[in-house]
C-alpha cells in the first residue's frame, strides 16, 4: 500500500537537486541591482542570511520564485532549473547598466533530512543555523531539514528529488515551473506569508500590481496544499476540477506534486475563497480524488 505522505527518515540522508539550479550575481553593484529587480529586500542581507522571494515582469506575473542566499562576495538565487533560462535572460537585460556579473551558478544544490540531521549539519559545518560554506550556504528549513548549497556535497546514504518536494509541498513552499511563468503574481503562491514580499522597498519590476494585490484587495487566488489519490502519474501544469453538485468545473492549477504509487500530494493554485471540504479530482481522471490540507502558516494578505 503506499504512502499517504512522505516520510522523514531516520538517519541524515542526501536529496540530490538536480531539478534546482543557481544564477549568480557578483560585483560592486550586485545588491543595488538586484534589490530594484526583485519582491524582497536585498539590502537588509547579510552574508550567511537568506530568504524568499519574487522576480516579475511589469505586469508583478512572475518569471520565478527563489531563496536568495547571501554569500561574502556573491549572490546567489536558488530556483527550478525549468525556470533559469527566462530568469537569466530578464535579469541580465537591465544589468549591463550595472557593475555587477550576472551568469548560471556552478555550485551544487541538495537537501538534508531525517533524525539527527541537526546534530550531522553541527559537526560537519559547525552550524546550529543557517550559515556559509564553502561556496555557498547551508540553509536550515525546518529542525533536521536543511538545503545546502556547496561546492562539495558530502557521502550520505541518498534519497529522491521527488521525495524532498513532498517535504516542500508539506511545508507549504512554492516551486514555479516554466509552465506557469508569467501566469501568477507573488500572493497567489503566498510569498507574502512566507517573507518574500517587502511592501516598504523602493521600485522594481511590478510592484505596482504587487502593492494593488495588497492595498485594494486586487487578488483572489492562493496556494493550496492537497492530498489524495490518482493512478496517473501527475505533472505540474496539470488541470484540478472542483465537484459543484454532480458537476466539475476548472478550478486551478497543479503546482508541484509528490507521488508514490497511486498517493498523491501537491500544492496548486486555487481560488482563495474555497471551501474547505471540497471535492477535487485531476481533469479528465475520473478515479481520482483530492482534499485540502491545512497550510502550515497563516495566509495573510
Amino acid at each position: 500500500m503506499s504512502r499517504q505522505l512522505p516520510l522523514i527518515p531516520g538517519q541524515p540522508t542526501l536529496y540530490p537537486l538536480s531539478g534546482f539550479a543557481t544564477i549568480q550575481l557578483t560585483g560592486a553593484d550586485r545588491i543595488s541591482y538586484l534589490h530594484g529587480q526583485v519582491t524582497c529586500d536585498v539590502t537588509a542581507l547579510k552574508p550567511g542570511e537568506q530568504r524568499l522571494g519574487g522576480h516579475c515582469d511589469a505586469k508583478g506575473k512572475m518569471w520565478s520564485d527563489f531563496r536568495l542566499l547571501m554569500l561574502e562576495e556573491a549572490l546567489l538565487l536558488v530556483l527550478r532549473r525549468s525556470v533559469l533560462p527566462r530568469t537569466l535572460q530578464e535579469l541580465k537585460k537591465f544589468g549591463v547598466f550595472a557593475k555587477t556579473e550576472i551568469s548560471e551558478g556552478t555550485q551544487s544544490i541538495a537537501g538534508i533530512a531525517g533524525i539527527g540531521s541537526d546534530e550531522w549539519v553541527s559537526a560537519q559545518f559547525g552550524l546550529t543555523d543557517s550559515g556559509l560554506v564553502s561556496g555557498g550556504m547551508a540553509v536550515r528549513l525546518a529542525p533536521n531539514r536543511w538545503l545546502l548549497v556547496s561546492d562539495d556535497m558530502p557521502t550520505l546514504p541518498e534519497a529522491s528529488e521527488s521525495e524532498w518536494m513532498g517535504f516542500e509541498i508539506a511545508a507549504g513552499l512554492p516551486h514555479l515551473e516554466a509552465v506557469h511563468q508569467g501566469e501568477y503574481i507573488p500572493q497567489m503562491i503566498n510569498l507574502q506569508a512566507l517573507g518574500g514580499i517587502c511592501f516598504t522597498k523602493g521600485c522594481y519590476m511590478g510592484q505596482e500590481t504587487v502593492a494593488r494585490a495588497k492595498y485594494r484587495g486586487a487578488n483572489n487566488r492562493a496556494l493550496f496544499i492537497l492530498q489524495g489519490h490518482c493512478s496517473k502519474a501527475i505533472e505540474s501544469g496539470e488541470t484540478l476540477e472542483i465537484r459543484l453538485g454532480d458537476n466539475w468545473r476548472r478550478s486551478g492549477s497543479v503546482l508541484n506534486v509528490w507521488q508514490e504509487g497511486d498517493a498523491l500530494l501537491i500544492s496548486a493554485v486555487l481560488p482563495k475563497d474555497t471551501e474547505q471540504d471540497a471535492e477535487f479530482r485531476i481533469k479528465d481522471e475520473e478515479q481520482s480524488a483530492l482534499t485540502l490540507q491545512p497550510l502550515p502558516y497563516e495566509l495573510i494578505d
